[in-house]
């Protein structure tokens, strides 16, 4: 299928239009319809009802497939046209808010790249990765201290895990939990939640809960920690937030208790795209890059080195990354 002809259907289904897809497409609406009509020849099919436009059943599965095939295109487009153009010494990160954990900070040191780090939602790092507008993607997110982290199916690799942190939730001052020793995210089910979805949304949380109202009273849709913090203190909801972050950081009228049960960490993972880092993993690290059988480390320190990137044909590696983790 001609790439071009899915971009627009895909275009079309999206705005139900033909009109407004063309707008954005910088067609004109006959066009659009003509490579509807060429993709539904193609495939000897009928993808789109017109009135009003909405997918056949035909068309609702071509959407299924649509998305990662264009992911791809444009990812073999990037990796080409990287390769060709040879060493350039630059470096793009894309990082959801609360991956840029201290050792990842530190790997982007002075002397190395020229990086241009694009802080983005958890959901974005992986397609970014995948389609080559990034070179390294770090993300984050709560799981089991053995489950990897749910990534988006968009064709990244595998993330390798750079960072685990204990979690704790962050409460006002005067609530009448905020003097406990530790919290069971199944006691807080009925609590008000601040919903952040940047940060931990409210629907992982009902996941890892089993379930529960978990109410939200406060959207946020920004990425600014101490803006979160400032919302907690000030009577908007309840926050679950990795613990070293809060240090140093919560207004006075907030207090931190450890998050007890079920056990679960926040963890960062690394992402490598098409000319992304060659990885050399500890020994700790189980092959293929990645650890998850047995008890996870209540903290891990890990150090990254991210050096100039290059288009060896052998190492397809635009940089170079070295973890040791201190379990």
């Amino acid at each position: 299928m001609d790439p071009h002809l899915l971009r627009t259907f895909v275009t079309v289904v999206r705005r139900r239009s033909f009109s407004a897809a063309a707008e954005e497409l910088g067609y004109t609406q006959s066009a659009v319809s003509q490579q509807v009509a060429a993709l539904e020849a193609d495939l000897g099919l009928t993808l789109l009802r017109r009135r009003p436009v909405a997918p056949t059943r035909a068309g609702e599965r071509l959407l299924e497939h649509a998305g990662p095939l264009l992911l791809r295109h444009r990812a073999a487009r990037a990796d080409v046209l990287r390769a060709a153009a040879g060493p350039a010494g630059r470096l793009t990160v894309a990082a959801s808010p609360l991956a840029l954990v201290p050792a990842i900070t530190r790997a982007l040191e002075p002397g190395g790249p020229v990086v241009t780090l694009r802080a983005v939602g958890r959901e974005r790092v992986a397609e970014q990765v995948a389609s080559g507008d990034a070179d390294l993607g770090f993300v984050d997110g709560i799981a089991a201290p053995s489950d990897p982290l749910r990534l988006p199916d968009v064709g990244a690799p595998a993330g390798v895990r750079v960072a685990e942190e204990e979690l704790a939730v962050i409460l006002p001052e005067r609530h009448p939990l905020a003097r406990g020793r530790g919290l069971a995210l199944a006691g807080l089910a009925d609590a008000l939640w601040l919903h952040a979805p940047a940060f931990i949304p409210v629907e992982r949380l009902r996941e890892v809960a089993g379930g529960g109202a978990f109410r939200t009273g406060f959207r946020y849709d920004g990425h600014d920690l101490r803006t979160v913090l400032n919302l907690v203190a000030s009577g908007h909801g309840l926050a679950l937030l990795p613990a070293p972050v809060t240090a140093g950081a919560s207004p006075a009228a907030t207090l931190t208790v450890p998050l007890a049960a079920p056990r679960l960490v926040h963890r960062v993972e690394m992402l490598c795209g098409p000319l992304g880092p060659r990885r050399r993993p500890s020994p700790g690290l189980a092959a293929g890059g990645r650890s998850y059988g047995g008890p996870a480390p209540q903290r891990s320190s890990t150090s990254l080195r991210v050096t100039a990137p290059t288009n060896s044909p052998r190492d397809s590696a635009a940089a170079t990354s070295s973890m040791s983790s201190a379990m």
